[in-house]
């Protein structure tokens, strides 16, 4: 059964960390990985001339890709967060929304060459849900791709997570965790054309790896 996500409550989350993560001395970064300058880079997007990241988080990696003069977009669920990127990469040509994802691609109209997502909104919305959402968005041929960490082995599914430690005020949301497999399955029942999904090991043998999932139209 789908978990009952509060979206009220969710943005509150989504706020608290903006407050934290976002950094006003941050320069424009691309990276897949938890690891800075570890795996693959942007290429696996292609070449896009119009991207959309959903749940952009602190916008370093949209205005990586708007320097290198691709325009692009971003939809977050934090009002916070956004109103810190429109300022902090106004120059780049960079545009963010604030909005929940499933109800922003829902209305939205506009179509892209490449959505993506960096441990961001793929990894905390119904896959049932987001991916056909996903796919009326691109353009024929065009690419999704998101990246966040590996299943625990033997933990599928949503799972819960609460905000920080185990005290305070009890601020949570879900994520989605399942097997490469079962990502490939989810995407091609979407109606994607192909789907691949791999673990990057992390740089330290024995730490964290990253998996990272690529599907065509």
């Amino acid at each position: 059964m789908p978990v009952p996500h509060d979206i009220a409550a969710e943005t509150e989350l989504w706020d608290a960390f903006a407050e934290s993560a976002f950094k006003d001395d941050a320069e424009p970064s691309f990276c897949w990985t938890q690891y800075a300058g570890h795996g693959p880079g942007p290429e696996l997007l292609g070449s896009p001339r119009r991207v959309l990241e959903i749940g952009c988080g602190t916008g370093r990696a949209l205005a990586f890709l708007a320097g290198q003069g691709t325009t692009a977009r971003g939809v977050d669920l934090s009002p916070i967060m956004v109103k810190k990127t429109s300022e902090r990469w106004a120059d780049t040509g960079a545009t963010f929304h604030c909005g929940e994802v499933l109800e922003w691609l829902a209305d939205h109209e506009g179509t892209y060459d490449a959505v993506y997502s960096i441990f961001g909104a793929a990894w905390f919305t119904d896959p049932s849900r987001l991916f056909p959402l996903v796919k009326e968005r691109l353009n024929p041929g065009g690419v999704f791709v998101f990246s966040q960490p590996p299943a625990i082995p033997g933990a599928y599914g949503p799972q819960g997570m609460y905000k920080g430690g185990f005290a305070g005020k009890a601020m949570f949301t879900y994520r989605y965790s399942y097997r490469p497999a079962v990502w490939e399955r989810l995407l091609t029942r979407a109606g994607f054309a192909s789907a691949a999904a791999d673990t990057i090991d992390a740089p330290k043998p024995g730490h964290i790896g990253t998996l990272i999932v690529r599907a065509r139209r």
